[in-house]
């Protein structure tokens, strides 16, 4: 049971090291095939694989009367299936095409909040809601407009200032 359990936690270290040094095993076999081990052999999914082996391989072997070679057996179907659901879910990530930065004009046409009162002629604050994050820009209008007012942006001069309007109900 020491050896599943040394793996297991082995695992579960290397998965550590994986988020300090992401990409190393990649590197190793970029002249295969094809893109013959294309993710494969990256580092959270071998993590996912060895801790999953030998929780599992633990687990099976303190719990059945089954010996070490069952337990490896349950631990490497376990590991397999931990390692192609870290594998999917990587490449699920990596087609993620919404990176896109905004962009200064995709924030007109969206309301918010004043923060920081806007006087006659002079800056204010607003809050905004970009890509469901609140961001925070300098903003100016036609007339003074109070904290708590719900603006509307009509213009982004600069891509840390936006000119608003107050929305009337």
């Amino acid at each position: 049971m020491g050896l599943f359990l040394v793996l297991g936690i082995g695992g579960i270290s290397l998965l550590a090291v994986s988020l300090v040094f992401d990409g190393v095993l990649e590197g190793v076999f970029d002249g295969a095939p094809d893109g013959l081990f294309d993710g494969w052999l990256s580092l959270p999914v071998v993590a996912g694989f060895v801790s999953m082996l030998g929780f599992t391989g633990a687990i099976v072997l303190g719990s059945t009367g089954l010996g070490p070679g069952a337990a490896g057996a349950a631990g490497a179907v376990a590991g397999a299936g931990a390692g192609w659901t870290t594998y999917r879910f990587s490449r699920a990530l990596l087609r993620d095409g919404s990176g896109r930065a905004p962009h200064r004009s995709d924030v007109v046409g969206s309301a918010g909040r004043v923060v920081t009162a806007i006087p006659d002629g002079g800056y204010g604050e607003v809050l905004l809601s970009l890509g469901g994050q609140p961001v925070k820009y300098a903003a100016t209008a036609e007339a003074p407009l109070e904290r708590g007012t719900e603006v509307w942006v009509t213009a982004a001069p600069a891509t840390t200032s936006v000119t608003v309007r107050a929305i009337e109900h």
